[in-house]
């Protein structure tokens, strides 16, 4: 491809994720975060973090730090929120180019950076926001420094690696520093690079990043640490310092932190199963590929290979995969190494035609995956999201004639994987456009708190009251911190109240005058189900929710 043409296909993609900006937030995590971003936009405290006007201690402040300055420049909307993580996904993009073309040729580099932009996923987290968008940036732009440095010996590069390691650690905290200390100290150990593993320049490294966590760690000291008195998460005597270096980790593992879901070993590759659509099946071939020729070459990397990639994945898989608490999202830190590792698979089969039994097994899969993509929107728009509108049915039919043009034309070069790209690229337009606004009428805070906005409702004059449902959204969409009662004596007349069907029938017998302003279905909208899914058994699925008004 042309310069022209490859601008154009990132222009493209990248466009894809600004479509998600019209998409509200979604609960809990990204709601949470565009309302503590919200808050401190509003406040002005950037060192000592608040969730409610209580203190938080949970996550890193710099997705925080980021969108609250974004909310200044395009407002506490959903653009304010999420302008920076789309940003930095570009980055991260870039970032995996520049590092991939250090160790192979250009159309490798390319590949990986398609791979990684129009991975279901990446559509995903640039739309459901979250920090490890930014993680995933700051890790791969510090393995790209890195790697700069282990080629070219300019400490300049090393500097802004170990400056990126410490932003990353800002953002999702450790992970950023174990997951290049896995890559680069296997890369080292397999190619006996053993002086390598001990140089001065990293106590310059340590430094840097120290500098790098200064405001964060001071904030933490002055809020935590010297109010021993304070109460967290139903705890006292906590230390800031410690929770964030240590228990949030660490603590997964030795069982400290009180998180725990008894996730499997193998539960965070079970979701790069899907999050890497429709480039899985290269994927897991390039992974099993790596590993096999890792052990016939008895752990010995050549003079011109590299393993930071493949060692990268699978040490920092095997220490989250250990954790006593894991999300699908927790190995997104390394998409970078996947795409790479996925790309070389990609190469050997369709540009250097080697493999060709291996070839032959994956295709006929792989056009199902592109026909499974080409019928999901028809689907959604046939059983989930119905509608009498032609104009959400565009984008499906494009997407269809899109892929027939490819097949067909005689220009066009590795089809499979232009046809695989295109309705990627064609289904998330589809999904951010139509199915997540469809889907986003279910999350009932985002709903009730522009009703607020719309009806100029006092902050005041509305409350939660024995609300069984998430809500995290509304007070992002309402523009300021709803509060709650536990007593109808506190709800005077001109008070509104979000509440479920149990607050509600004790509002009807408390006797007390009341109209039911709003009502709708709730639901939790990322633990999609078949039955939610199914515009039949819907209903079933869902709670309800009130906005009443007292009398």
């Amino acid at each position: 491809m042309n310069k022209t043409t490859i601008v154009l296909l990132f222009a493209l993609i990248c466009s894809v994720y600004f479509i998600g900006v019209g998409v509200d937030t979604m609960d809990v995590d990204a709601s949470q975060y565009a309302t503590i971003s919200r808050e401190m936009n509003e406040s002005g405290s950037y060192l000592q973090v608040y969730e409610q006007g209580n203190d938080y201690l949970d996550k890193p402040p710099f997705l925080f730090w980021v969108s609250a300055l974004s909310m200044k420049l395009f407002g506490e909307n959903n653009l304010g929120y999420k302008f920076p993580s789309i940003l930095f996904a570009i980055f991260a993009v870039f970032a995996t180019f520049r590092f991939a073309k250090l160790f192979y040729d250009r159309t490798i580099a390319l590949l990986a950076a398609t791979v990684l932009a129009s991975c279901q996923v990446v559509f995903l987290i640039t739309n459901d926001i979250r920090t490890d968008t930014i993680l995933m940036s700051w890790v791969i732009i510090a393995m790209w420094q890195l790697a700069e440095w282990y080629k070219s010996k300019k400490t300049m590069h090393f500097i802004l690696g170990a400056a990126a390691i410490g932003a990353g650690m800002v953002t999702k905290g450790p992970i950023a520093l174990f997951v290049p200390i896995f890559a680069f100290g296997s890369h080292f150990v397999l190619k006996r690079e053993w002086k390598q593993i001990f140089q001065p320049v990293y106590l310059l490294g340590l430094l840097v990043i120290a500098i790098v966590l200064l405001p964060m760690s001071i904030g933490l000291y002055q809020q935590f640490d010297l109010h021993p008195e304070k109460t967290v998460n139903g705890l006292q005597n906590i230390s800031g310092i410690k929770f964030y270096y240590w228990t949030q980790s660490f603590g997964r593992i030795t069982g400290e932190n009180v998180w725990n879901n008894n996730a499997p070993f193998s539960f965070l590759f079970e979701n790069l199963l899907w999050g890497m659509l429709p480039w899985t099946l290269f994927f897991v071939a390039g992974l099993v590929y790596e590993i096999i020729r890792i052990i016939r070459n008895r752990f010995f990397v050549g003079r011109n290979e590299e393993f930071l990639t493949t060692g990268g994945f699978i040490l920092s898989y095997c220490s989250l995969g250990i954790s006593k608490y894991q999300l699908p999202h927790y190995i997104y830190v390394v998409l970078p190494f996947i795409a790479i590792i996925t790309a070389k698979m990609m190469y050997r089969l369709f540009w250097e035609k080697k493999l060709p039994l291996l070839l032959t097994i994956l295709t006929p899969i792989q056009w199902i995956v592109c026909a499974a993509l080409v019928v999901a929107p028809a689907m959604i728009l046939l059983y989930s999201f119905p509608t009498t509108s032609v104009w959400p049915w565009i984008m499906p039919v494009i997407n269809l004639l899109t892929a027939m043009v490819l097949l067909v034309h005689k220009q066009v070069n590795k089809k499979l994987i232009s046809v695989s790209l295109a309705l990627i690229v064609g289904l998330n337009i589809f999904l951010s456009a139509w199915f997540y606004p469809q889907l986003l009428q279910y999350q009932s805070g985002n709903v009730v708190g522009r009703y607020i906005v719309d009806q100029k409702i006092p902050a005041d004059k509305f409350f939660f009251y024995k609300f069984s449902g998430n809500g995290k959204s509304i007070h992002f969409y309402a523009k300021h911190i709803i509060g709650s009662i536990d007593s109808l004596d506190a709800a005077t007349t001109g008070t509104y109240l979000y509440t479920s069907d149990e607050g509600l029938k004790e509002i009807q017998e408390s006797g007390k005058l009341h109209v039911i302003e709003k009502e709708g279905l709730d639901y939790h909208v990322t633990a999609l189900t078949g039955k939610f899914l199914n515009k039949n058994t819907r209903e079933k699925q869902c709670g309800k929710y009130y906005v009443v008004k007292m009398l």
